[in-house]
């Protein structure tokens, strides 16, 4: 009997063991600032919960679609995407609804961060403005409508029609033309006829800075999480202002349905939106913070996207708007544009 017992809470106690071993979170992110984020989030939060993160990155597609195989035994707990990504996703019901009442620091996200796709199946974390980084030695750009301009032919580089920026230049460039619809038909046709002088359709901001730090291109679209790789450049580069003003997008948290993590997710999505981590993360440098509460220094907010008058600015284009036409606007501009 006495060894029965024995082994009985020996056999607890190795559960319990395992349990406490098996305390992880699995997050898929964006591939960029890694160190950087593993420094002011991935290890305090590790600290404080006593568990472990399991971090996968990737681009877009790849993420969503590991997202979406896995389905029926969700291996992802928890992912930050482009609002449009999770709209996309919460369409094919592979999210989870959010029960807000556990995020303590929901309340101090602006607005538009609150329930940005609807259902409470997404919460901003970060915005983004877009405008355009341009050589004040070289050029003046006071438009969208500049891009497309004889004055920038063989020296302009636009963002592929797949990327994040792509849809927000369509935007701008429509709103330039006095478009404020989102049928981009006429603005696809233009930039198909300027095709030749443009230098490339970049996919990657780090694709961008290179051909710019190269003289290659003297204007393009970017969005602000980029701005300090052109900044920091000996050449004297310029974030414009245009007539039209600046587009802006935000990346959300979604968490995936029937993950059977969900308080965990919940923790950490939670010290995410805390005002600790998101100055924290501002002041890296690393993400514009979605927390009204979050105060940086001016040096460090020109960096970023950074306060309720500039948020409230931007001109957002509706995710739902992207995932309705996103199929029209490729095939017109594999026909148009990609000859």
């Amino acid at each position: 009997m006495k060894t029965t017992i024995s082994l009985a809470v020996l056999s607890c106690a190795l559960a319990t063991n395992a349990f406490a071993q098996d305390k992880t979170l699995t997050i898929s992110v964006y591939s960029f600032a890694q160190d950087a984020y593993k420094e002011a989030l991935y290890d305090p939060f590790e600290e404080i919960c006593g568990c472990d993160l399991v971090v996968e990155t990737g681009n877009s597609v790849e993420r969503m679609a590991k997202i979406e195989a896995n389905a029926n035994d969700p291996i992802i707990d928890m992912a930050v995407i482009s609002s449009h990504d999770a709209l996309s996703l919460a369409r094919k019901d592979l999210v989870a609804a959010l029960d807000v009442s556990k995020l303590s620091n929901h309340a101090k996200l602006y607005p538009a961060a609150q329930d940005p796709i609807g259902g409470n199946r997404a919460v901003g974390y970060t915005f983004y403005a877009s405008s355009i980084v341009y050589r004040t030695d070289l050029v003046e750009i006071n438009s969208w409508a500049d891009l497309l301009n004889e004055k920038l032919a063989g020296n302009v580089s636009l963002p592929n029609i797949t990327g994040t920026q792509g849809p927000l230049t369509l935007m701008m460039l429509a709103k330039a033309a006095g478009n404020d619809s989102t049928d981009y038909s006429s603005v696809i046709s233009s930039i198909g006829e300027h095709a030749d002088d443009i230098v490339t359709f970049y996919s990657r901001s780090s694709e961008l800075a290179q051909l710019m730090n190269q003289e290659e291109v003297i204007a393009a679209p970017v969005g602000r999480f980029a701005w300090s790789r052109f900044k920091s450049s000996p050449l004297p580069f310029a974030w414009a202002e245009p007539a039209e003003g600046q587009a802006g997008g935000m990346n959300v948290m979604i968490m995936t349905k029937g993950n059977g993590n969900e308080e965990l997710a919940y923790q950490f999505m939670d010290y995410w939106l805390s005002t600790e981590v998101q100055t924290r993360v501002a002041e890296a440098l690393i993400d514009s913070p979605a927390n009204t509460e979050v105060i940086v220094s001016d040096d460090v907010a020109d960096n970023l996207t950074y306060g309720a008058e500039l948020i409230n600015s931007l001109s957002i284009l509706d995710p739902a708007e992207i995932i309705n036409n996103r199929e029209t606007w490729v095939e017109q501009w594999n026909t148009e544009v990609i000859k």
